[in-house]
């Protein structure tokens, strides 16, 4: 008996029951997002770290600012498969998180590095009501 397969059966029964989009409201109790992120204010400045372990090729992350989001896109592999899992906790896959920061905050002074399974974003807040998606580069430090 596949405890999995009678969960699948049991969430499409009650799908079917209260509608397809029953289980969203849920989402993030079922599965956490990914990644996990932290933000810090101070006064004039954000702060932003995100969880992507594993992170070998920088172009495999995206990081847009527009006003008063931030988006992340990429995917996190730790690079390990094979075998039976017995115990996972560090979450893998494909992500989009959007973001909705504080404050709005300025396009043209973005900072992203990538050091230790942490990608930190340094953001400025915005005085005008200028908006507009900007694509972020992200850049590695010295791993010591």
């Amino acid at each position: 008996m596949d405890p999995f397969k009678q969960m699948s059966d049991w969430r499409k029964n009650m799908d079917h029951f209260f509608g397809d989009n029953f289980w969203n409201e849920f989402e993030n109790i079922i599965k956490p997002t990914i990644p996990q992120i932290n933000i810090y204010q101070h006064d004039h400045e954000l702060i932003c770290v995100a969880s992507i372990p594993g992170l070998t090729d920088l172009n495999k992350i995206d990081i847009y600012v527009d006003h008063a989001t931030l988006e992340l896109k990429g995917d996190i592999d730790i690079g390990y498969a094979g075998g039976t899992v017995v115990k996972e906790e560090i979450l893998q896959g494909v992500f989009e998180r959007t973001i909705t920061l504080p404050y709005p905050v300025r396009r043209d002074k973005v900072n992203a590095t990538y050091n230790n399974g942490l990608v930190i974003i340094h953001l400025h807040r915005l005085i005008s009501d200028e908006t507009g998606r900007n694509k972020v580069n992200i850049r590695l430090t010295d791993q010591t």
